[in-house]
């Protein structure tokens, strides 16, 4: 099992969200989250006053997922979330030990 965890613009979620399902994805956490990369944030200009944003407003999806869905989970997540410019965002892939569905104590495969 693998933990994607994927760092996308705000405006691509529902593009994503889509690509996702058509692959067979069942699940995804959604966190609104605020960071910065080489993009580094940008200025902007207020009431006549220029201030800096440092952190920049992103979506992070996270999915819990069998080994062998994970080449069409992320060509999907790629492919709908890029736009070609600075700040498109990352895909995070980590080994995912054990999951518990709380509600019916099932393991592993069956509890996703």
């Amino acid at each position: 099992m693998k933990l994607v965890v994927a760092i996308i613009k705000p405006f691509k979620l529902d593009d994503v969200r889509e690509a996702l399902a058509e692959v067979g994805v069942q699940g995804v956490t959604v966190s609104e989250v605020k960071g910065f990369g080489r993009q580094k944030g940008h200025t902007e200009l207020y009431r006549g006053a220029e201030y800096v944003v440092d952190f920049l407003p992103k979506i992070k999806m996270e999915l819990a997922i069998p080994d062998d869905q994970l080449e069409r989970v992320l060509e999907a997540i790629q492919h709908s979330a890029s736009t070609g410019k600075v700040g498109d965002g990352k895909i995070f892939v980590t080994a995912l030990e054990q999951v518990i569905r709380i509600r019916t104590g099932e393991m592993d495969l069956d509890a996703l």
